[in-house]
C-alpha cells in the first residue's frame, strides 16, 4: 500500500514528488569534487555517451571555477543540466567510477554536473553565441533533446535553424514524458530558455508535419532536414476492452501528470501493464499520487525486465507491488475498465508461452498500458527514399544521413528508444553531418 496521500496542491505535488538527484549547496560540491581521483584513463568519460571531460569539470569545481566547469559540459552535451538530473548515472559514468571496484560509493558525477550549470543557466551567463551567418538553412522537425543539440550546435556553425514543433512547448519528453522526481518543468524550461536566448534559433509551436506538401515546401526553402520526431504514442496489445474509458498509455499518463500535476486524479486500484523504465515511472507516479494500490504485472520474469533495476526499486519503494511471469488476456468491464485478466507464462526455447487453466484477475479502476511507443511510420511513409530497418527505426550513416540525403536524424528515431544523452550526442553529431554535407 503506498504511503503517499493524494496531493491537492503544488506544494503537497513537490512534496510527493521530491528529487531524486536534489541540487548540492558550494560546501557539498567541494568536498564531493575533492574525493575524484583524477584517473588518467577516465572511465566514466568513456562510460558518457556524449564524452564530457568528466574530471576537468570535476577539477574546475573544486577550484571554485564552477563557469569553467559548466562550459566543460556544455561543449560535450547541450543538454548537460537536464541530462546532470535525468542520466541513469548509476549504471553509466557513475557506475564505471574506479570507486565502485573497492566497494566505495561512486563519486556523485551527476549531481556535481547539475550544480556546475544550474548556476550559469539560472544567472543567464552568455557562454555561446552563434557563429557567423553562413546563408544556409536548416529544418528541424521535433523539438525534444536531438533536435534542440542539433540546432544549438548549427548556431554556432553559422546556420539559420527552424524548429517544427508539433506541441506547445519545447523539450520533449523532459516535459512531456519523464518522472517529475527526476526533472522538474521549471528546470526543463529553464535550460531551453537559456540555450534559446544564447544561440536564436526558432521554433514554431503547432506545427506537426502530415502531409507530403509541407515537406516539399520544407525540402525547398532548406538545405537540409533533421528528423528528431522521437516516438509516437502507446502501442495498442490489441486486447479485449483495450479501448475503455478508463485505459491509457503510459506515455499519455506522465503527459498528462507533467502539464496538470496534482489536478490530476488517481483512482484507488491502478495495474501497470509493462517492464520498461516507463512502466516503473507510470507505478511510481500513481503510488505517489495517493493510489490505494497499485500492481505492476510483466508478462516474463524479474531479471528479464527492460527496466533498470533501481528504477523497479523506486516503483516498490514507493508502494507498488510486482507480479511476473503473467500476460494479460482482456480487459475487463463496460463502459469502463474493472480488472484485467492475466494468465501465467513460462519461458520454452526463450518465448513466452502461457500456461492453460492458470487464468486469474487483477481488480482496477485505471489500467495503464506501457508496453511501448509506436515509431512514426506515418511521417516516414511521406518522404522519398527513406529507409527503415526492421524494428522501423530510420537507417543513418556515420554521418547520421538518411537514405535520402536531405534528411538527418538522430535520437529514438535511430535508436528505437534510448536516454535523453544519447538523443544529445546523436542530435550534435548529426549537425556535423550536416556541415560536412554541405561544405
Amino acid at each position: 500500500m503506498s504511503e503517499y496521500k493524494r496531493p491537492t496542491t503544488k506544494e503537497e505535488f513537490d512534496r510527493n514528488f521530491e528529487q531524486k538527484k536534489p541540487l548540492m549547496n558550494d560546501t557539498e560540491a567541494y568536498y564531493e569534487s575533492s574525493r575524484c581521483l583524477f584517473c588518467y584513463d577516465a572511465p566514466c568519460m568513456h562510460a558518457c555517451p556524449t564524452g564530457i571531460d568528466i574530471p576537468l569539470f570535476i577539477k574546475q569545481i573544486h577550484t571554485d571555477n564552477s563557469e569553467g566547469a559548466a562550459k566543460t559540459i556544455f561543449d560535450s552535451n547541450w543538454l548537460g543540466n537536464a541530462c546532470g538530473t535525468v542520466c541513469p548515472t548509476g549504471v553509466l559514468c557513475e557506475g564505471a567510477c574506479v570507486y565502485t571496484h573497492q566497494g566505495v560509493k561512486p563519486i556523485d558525477i551527476g549531481r556535481l554536473q547539475t550544480y556546475a550549470t544550474e548556476q550559469v543557466v539560472e544567472s543567464g551567463k552568455q557562454l555561446y553565441s552563434p557563429g557567423s551567418d553562413n546563408g544556409k538553412k536548416v529544418a528541424i522537425i521535433g523539438a525534444g533533446p536531438a533536435g534542440l543539440a542539433c540546432a544549438s550546435e548549427l548556431r554556432v556553425l553559422g546556420y539559420q535553424v527552424d524548429i517544427l514543433e508539433a506541441k506547445s512547448e519545447a523539450t520533449g519528453l523532459l516535459v512531456h514524458g519523464t518522472a517529475p522526481y527526476k526533472i522538474t518543468n521549471e528546470t526543463a524550461r529553464s535550460e531551453f530558455k537559456w540555450l534559446h536566448d544564447q544561440l536564436g534559433f526558432n521554433v514554431i509551436y503547432n506545427t506537426p508535419i502530415t502531409s507530403q506538401e509541407q515537406l516539399e515546401k520544407l525540402e525547398k526553402e532548406y538545405d537540409a532536414i533533421f528528423l528528431g520526431v522521437g516516438l509516437g504514442p502507446t502501442r495498442d496489445l490489441g486486447l479485449k476492452g483495450e479501448h475503455l474509458e478508463n485505459v491509457v498509455g503510459a506515455v499519455e499518463f506522465i503527459e498528462e501528470l507533467r502539464m496538470n500535476q496534482h489536478e490530476v486524479t488517481v483512482p484507488g486500484k491502478v495495474v501497470v501493464i509493462g517492464g520498461g523504465n516507463t512502466a516503473m515511472d507510470a507505478a511510481s507516479e500513481t503510488a505517489r499520487m495517493g493510489a490505494e494500490s497499485v500492481t505492476l504485472v510483466y508478462r516474463r520474469a524479474k531479471e528479464e525486465m527492460g527496466a533498470y533495476y533501481f528504477e523497479y526499486e523506486l516503483a516498490m519503494g514507493a508502494g507498488a507491488r510486482s507480479i511476473f511471469n503473467a500476460q494479460p488476456v482482456e480487459i475487463l468491464g463496460d463502459e469502463k475498465a474493472t480488472g484485467v485478466k492475466f494468465v501465467k507464462t513460462k519461458l520454452e526455447n526463450g518465448r513466452v508461452k502461457t500456461i492453460e487453466g492458470t487464468e486469474f484477475t487483477v481488480e482496477a479502476d485505471l489500467v495503464i498500458k506501457a508496453t511501448g511507443q509506436a515509431k512514426m511510420g506515418s511521417l516516414y511513409a511521406l518522404i522519398t527514399d527513406l529507409e527503415l530497418d526492421d524494428a522501423s527505426r530510420l537507417i543513418v550513416n556515420n554521418k547520421y544521413q538518411t537514405t535520402n540525403p536531405k534528411y538527418f536524424s538522430g535520437g529514438d528515431a535511430i535508436n528505437g528508444g534510448a536516454e535523453v544523452v544519447n538523443a544529445a550526442h546523436d542530435g550534435k553529431a548529426a549537425a556535423k553531418g550536416i556541415d560536412s554535407w554541405l561544405s
